[in-house]
């Protein structure tokens, strides 16, 4: 058997690009705005993490620029070795201040902090457990521990308690979840987590990507229920609210030193060129100095939430910017989508296995710099389109 074979026979990406309506892998012409270009035209963007805009602030790109002429454009190697800028050390002082927590470790991707971090905590007589609809990242982690990884049903705390008063005293226990989970748009129950936690000796894991710069003025899903002290270690994300690329961990001292010299996709991985981290810094101010730019994507919210209700679209469960559209079968999801994007506005399908069979939807996410002129064009289009296709009345 040869191993290529099902390389070769795979062709779910077939059908749609011979309809027109494969909607991934689109190449960017122009920049990360709020409008952006696609094949040479304009496209009002609904489909990008970058929540307050800052991936075109002048402030973000000119300390980048900066960056580079001072450090070059790569550090080389990891920082175990050769790649420890002064910077790196820098980023996660203010991290750690700005979260409020003793220590922070910054990694090259949000996807390898998850993977550095969790498998490193994860070792034989331990438990992860975690909701059916944490990101991949925390999947793969858990995979990659030697622990034993248990699931429930998104958001079933019951089920949870379950698993945990079954689980032997001796077995360590880390209950991981996203703050925000990110296709839904909804917010983890943490008022209700922390106590079962607690009561069950189990460390908690949050993965803020989609929470810091958007929940609790800017610093997660913790703060915003006022739970900052509960949570054990938090997860961030430089690729979304702070325009940047990488990610970064927060927690006691002890437990962030061990996971810096025992998570593998740290020790291994060549660290964050300086442009980003510097990237990343200016965010970090901008942030903490303009806190009402995080009050104004959550205007923006209201204002298409509302609007969407309005006219009839099913938006689930969301509390946040990410408002999920939900269409129902794959295929009508892809000619909604195909539609939208010819009357310039991108969003992101999903499709199962990412979201239930029945339950395809379009993400939509917003950013601080979208206008209302922007916001309402895109209900507007929204509205011909759900109607023309029998979507809403």
């Amino acid at each position: 058997m040869d191993i290529f074979e099902k390389c070769y026979s795979w062709n779910d990406d077939k059908a749609a690009k011979a309809g027109g309506y494969y909607p991934f892998f689109i190449p960017l012409d122009g920049t990360e705005g709020t409008e952006v270009y696609m094949y040479g035209r304009k496209v009002l963007m609904l489909g990008s993490n970058n929540y307050l805009g800052l991936t075109t602030d002048p402030r973000v790109r000119t300390a980048a620029k900066n960056a580079i002429d001072e450090y070059g454009t790569s550090c080389t190697g990891s920082r175990l070795i050769n790649g420890n800028l002064k910077i790196h050390q820098e980023l996660e002082e203010k991290l750690a201040a700005y979260m409020k927590r003793p220590a922070a470790l910054c990694f090259s991707t949000g996807m390898q902090t998850n993977l550095g971090a969790i498998s490193a905590l994860i070792t034989r007589n331990d438990v992860v457990i975690t909701d059916k609809d944490d990101h991949a990242s925390i999947v793969d982690g858990c995979r990659l521990g030697y622990g034993e990884t248990k699931r429930y049903v998104h958001g079933d705390l019951a089920q949870l308690e379950h698993i945990l008063e079954k689980l032997p005293e001796e077995v360590g226990r880390l209950v991981v979840v996203d703050g925000v989970f990110s296709m839904g748009g909804d917010i983890v129950d943490l008022p209700k987590l922390v106590p079962l936690c607690k009561k069950y000796g189990a460390r908690i894991y949050v993965d803020d990507a989609h929470s810091i710069g958007v929940l609790g003025k800017g610093r997660g899903t913790a703060v915003h229920f006022g739970l900052e002290k509960d949570v054990d270690i938090t997860m961030g994300t430089f690729s979304k609210s702070f325009a940047s690329l990488g990610g970064f961990i927060v927690g006691d001292k002890e437990v962030i030193n061990y996971i810096k010299h025992t998570g593998r996709a740290f020790l291994f991985s060549a660290s964050l060129p300086a442009s980003n981290v510097m990237a990343a810094m200016a965010a970090l101010d901008i942030m903490e100095k303009e806190p009402e730019i995080i009050e104004k994507l959550w205007d923006n919210y209201r204002f298409m939430i509302k609007g969407f209700q309005e006219l009839g679209f099913n938006t689930g469960h969301t509390q946040t910017p990410i408002i999920p559209v939900i269409i129902g079968e794959d295929v009508p999801c892809f000619m909604f989508w195909k539609e939208l994007f010819e009357n310039g506005v991108y969003t992101n399908p999903v499709i199962s296995p990412a979201v239930p069979k029945g339950m395809a939807l379009l993400r939509t996410s917003y950013m601080a710099t979208h206008t209302r002129e922007q916001l309402s064009k895109a209900l507007d289009i929204f509205g011909k389109i759900g109607k023309k296709q029998g979507i809403i009345k």
